[in-house]
């Protein structure tokens, strides 16, 4: 999370491909190598993320230069290499970008992808950001950041939690509603405690879900007090008839 121009690299490298040297370190060898262009395209799309990289960076990250560089994870990703082969076959697909990069998290449930493979996915287009946004606000895929809660991801990072649509109804939910409800409720289910540090391959326990106490087709709002934090298996047992959720509404 230390910013390095591109002079700098030029002259440590001491040769002029450093470029193409810093793609194969993010393309072939898995560092999460981040360029000034997807902090700004970040920071223009979503404040928190922006004030999230503003604390990190230590600047603000619109003013970014586009040839600046920073590294936003110590581990290498050792799936990387055979996920921008992924990238290269659906980019280049006659499908909208938010077909693509919908395509391209169903590939991927589950495993965290940077915004610098989005961007790339996206031909470098500047809706990425907003596309990625709207797959979750507005057709229900869970599709999160650190900034709705996940706060094991690193900062710029998405992942699809699970290959399944939320409830329409839990779809216009504002992300800082969401936060707001999931911090009250301690990142666990009200009724059986999960957290997603307790995920397990054989718990069919996968994510957190937002549901409304009163119904939003009955009138219910999207505010905190008329949402409580389920597991998916408990929201589903709620839908189906199986739970009583009193013992557990928020006080």
């Amino acid at each position: 999370m230390t910013l390095i121009d591109g002079d700098e690299l030029m002259v440590i490298s001491g040769i002029g491909e450093w470029a193409r040297r810093v793609r194969e370190l993010r393309v072939q060898d898995g560092w999460w190598i981040y360029s000034g262009n997807t902090f700004q395209q970040i920071s223009e799309d979503d404040p928190r993320q922006a004030a999230a990289l503003k604390e990190l960076l230590g600047v603000d990250p619109r003013t970014i230069k586009t040839h600046q560089y920073a590294l936003v994870r110590t581990q290498q990703d050792r799936d990387a290499a055979f996920r921008w082969l992924q990238l290269n076959s659906i980019r280049k697909k006659k499908i909208s970008v938010k077909d693509k990069l919908l395509e391209y998290f169903r590939a991927n449930v589950g495993q965290p992808v940077t915004g610098e493979e989005l961007r790339y996915l996206a031909n470098n287009k500047r809706e990425w950001t907003r596309r990625s946004r709207e797959l979750r606000t507005e057709n229900g895929w869970p599709v999160m950041t650190m900034q709705q809660g996940r706060t094991d991801l690193p900062i710029g990072s998405y992942v699809l939690e699970e290959d399944r649509q939320t409830y329409e109804h839990d779809r216009k939910i504002p992300d800082a509603v969401r936060v707001e409800v999931l911090e009250r409720d301690q990142f666990a289910c009200r009724v059986c405690g999960w957290t997603r540090d307790k995920a397990h391959k054989d718990d069919p326990r996968r994510l957190l879900e937002l549901h409304h106490i009163e119904e939003h087709v009955k009138g219910g709002s999207n505010k905190a007090p008329n949402l409580l934090t389920l597991c998916n298996v408990h929201h589903d047992d709620f839908h189906a008839g199986r739970l009583d959720l009193t013992p557990n509404l928020p006080q």
